[in-house]
C-alpha cells in the first residue's frame, strides 16, 4: 500500500512540476537575447530557427505595440487572447516594422514567433498599450 501511495504522490508532483503551459518554445538560435516581463517581451539573434512564445499580462482595454525587423528570412508573429490564436503579423527580409495591433483586454496574452526556416539579425519588441 505504502508503494502504491508513494508512486501516486511522485506522479502527482512530477505532474505539477512540468507545469501546463498552453504553448512552448522550441528554437535553435545563435547570439540569443530575450526577455519576458508583464506587460512587454522582446528579442534579439543573430540566427534564430523555431518557435518562441512570450506571456503578457494585460491590465486593461488595448492594444499590442511592436516593432519588427529581419535581415533575412521569414517569421510569422501570432497572438492569443482569449483563446483565440491570430496572426499579427509576417515580417521578411529586409522589412522593418513599427505598428499596433491585437485588441486585448484584461487577462493573459500569448505572443508566438515562429519562423520559416533560419532567420538573420533580428529584433522583435512586443508591449501592451
Amino acid at each position: 500500500m505504502k508503494k502504491v501511495l508513494t508512486v501516486i504522490v511522485a506522479a502527482l508532483m512530477l505532474f505539477s512540476l512540468a507545469g501546463c503551459s498552453k504553448y512552448s518554445s522550441k528554437y535553435k538560435a545563435i547570439g540569443f537575447v530575450h526577455s519576458n516581463e508583464s506587460s512587454s517581451a522582446f528579442m534579439e539573434f543573430y540566427s534564430f530557427d523555431g518557435k518562441m512564445v512570450f506571456k503578457l499580462n494585460s491590465t486593461g482595454e488595448g492594444a499590442l505595440k511592436y516593432t519588427a525587423k529581419l535581415e533575412s528570412g521569414s517569421a510569422t508573429v501570432y497572438y492569443d487572447y482569449l483563446d483565440t490564436k491570430s496572426e499579427l503579423f509576417t515580417v521578411n527580409s529586409g522589412d522593418k516594422l513599427d505598428s499596433y495591433g491585437g485588441y486585448v483586454d484584461v487577462g493573459t496574452v500569448y505572443v508566438i514567433v515562429e519562423t520559416d526556416g533560419e532567420c538573420k539579425n533580428g529584433d522583435f519588441r512586443f508591449s501592451l498599450e
